[in-house]
């Protein structure tokens, strides 16, 4: 059997190869859109991927399922467990679709993969067992977990509430999830967990960044599945759901076209931005969305293109500030530190279905016009002064522990929908937890037309005076 992890470090999104040296067929477990890399480690090992499988309609990116049945003639292996408004209804209909009931058990090529339905972050979200018949094993190696079970985590419960908009459902979800984790309570210690998320993601609240695990360790040692495994249901309802972070608003529109059926990417190809000159900037400015790559937030601040939205490559921050600020029909215009940062760019907003990337420009062009240009203010957290109109932008928990006094909290994730509730005509002093969030959302509201001063530098030092 042939087992490889690959990552997306930009949403510490983990897919799965699995392979069967024998018959040299392969499966692809939870894929991105943008195929290539999969194909190319397939090849690098002799594998042919014959087949692939999502364990639940994802939130965080869109699922690669689609493309690899309708582009290259996969079989999908795909939950049917749920209910009607759970169902991945692209795939009806589909001759190279197979649904699956709980403990249905398929294989590719001599590798047996049995499906458990696994509820609790989603409805119909489905693990797999994998034992390695070809090898000779009659019990599974490993546990595909999917956004069940991470490294010192559990799958969050609230999304379909937080981020899908279905009020009411976040503490029935949070109770069927301490079922689900109760439920495997006699899975053997040797089982490989094996998650579609490590740390950075925002699936979970405390993911490790140890890329895989041990059931046994996890028993032990992942304090959501400790807890589940040993405290009542109540007492895990209320710990699972308190401080899981706000998720960016475009975790609702995955939802919907990963069950509708993602877009299939013209002639299976990633979008190639052409280059710009600055003399042409003119002409783009105001009619596309304008991501700014460069890492330096301070040298943003102080010089920018008229309108555009500061989204370093670095972190992950990128799909985070377009998924949340820039509308899936729009056009982008990227601002590149170097050419090599482009394809990557373009990769990663693919990923979250902002596929209109038409051209792209070095910064040190973009900025040579200082008539196309702009710039705010930075200050130091300790520098805060007294009666200050305050946006505080971290998530509602941080808030609630501590905050400037009469501050107005909305989480940087969420400003697009909430932009009627922030101040006009009012210096906005805009802060986070320690400068980053308030980087992010200080540049979209300065693209918005709000007047805004970045308070930057850790909360712990805005002065005690101020704070309630």
């Amino acid at each position: 059997m042939f087992l490889r992890q690959i990552t997306d470090s930009s949403l510490a999104q983990n897919a799965y190869l699995i392979g069967c040296q024998r018959s040299g067929e392969a499966i692809i477990i939870d894929p991105e859109r943008d195929l290539d890399r999969y194909f190319q480690v397939a090849a690098e090992n002799n594998l042919r991927i014959s087949a692939v499988a999502d364990t639940h309609i994802h939130a965080d990116y869109l699922s690669g399922a689609r493309e690899l049945v309708e582009r290259h003639g996969a079989i999908a292996y795909l939950s049917e467990e749920g209910g009607p408004d759970w169902q991945f209804e692209w795939a009806k209909g589909n001759p190279n679709a197979r649904f699956l009931k709980h403990g249905v058990v398929f294989r590719v090529g001599n590798i047996e993969l049995k499906a458990l339905l696994t509820p609790g972050h989603t409805p119909e979200h489905m693990s797999f067992l994998v034992t390695d018949i070809g090898g000779g094993a009659d019990e599974p190696i490993a546990l595909l977990t999917g956004d069940f079970i991470f490294v010192g985590d559990v799958g969050r419960p609230d999304l379909l509430e937080s981020a899908a908009g279905q009020a009411g459902v976040m503490e029935p979800s949070a109770r069927t999830l301490y079922a689900s984790l109760r439920a495997i309570a006699n899975l053997p210690d040797h089982l490989q967990i094996l998650p579609a998320h490590g740390a950075g993601s925002a699936c979970g609240k405390a993911l490790g960044a140890i890329p895989n695990s041990v059931l046994g360790y996890e028993r032990k040692f992942n304090p959501a599945l400790r807890e589940a495994l040993t405290a009542t249901e109540v007492q895990f309802v209320k710990n699972i759901l308190s401080g899981q972070p706000e998720p960016p608003l475009y975790f609702a529109r995955m939802k919907r076209d990963n069950k509708l059926g993602p877009a299939l990417l013209p002639a299976g190809k990633l979008p190639v931005p052409k280059r710009i000159a600055a003399a042409e900037l003119s002409e783009w400015i105001g009619k596309t969305a304008i991501l700014d790559l460069r890492s330096d937030h301070a040298a943003f601040a102080a010089k920018h293109l008229q309108g555009a939205l500061f989204a370093p490559m670095p972190g992950g921050k990128l799909p985070i500030a377009a998924g949340s600020y820039v509308d899936e029909t729009s056009q982008i215009l990227l601002i590149a530190e170097d050419e090599s940062q482009v394809a990557e760019a373009v990769r990663q907003l693919v990923r979250i279905g902002l596929d209109h990337v038409v051209s792209w420009i070095l910064a040190d062009d973009a900025l040579s016009n200082v008539s196309l240009t702009d710039s705010y203010p930075r200050i130091a957290t300790a520098d805060l002064p007294a009666g200050a109109t305050v946006l505080d932008v971290r998530d509602a928990d941080e808030f609630a522990t501590s905050h400037v006094k009469g501050a107005k909290n909305i989480a940087y994730t969420r400003l697009a929908p909430r932009l009627d509730e922030i101040p006009s005509g009012k210096t906005l002093f805009v802060h986070c937890g320690s400068g980053i969030r308030a980087a992010l959302a200080s540049a979209y509201l300065a693209s918005r037309g709000h007047d805004v001063v970045h308070v930057d530098g850790p909360f712990t030092e805005i002065p005690t005076e101020l704070m309630e």
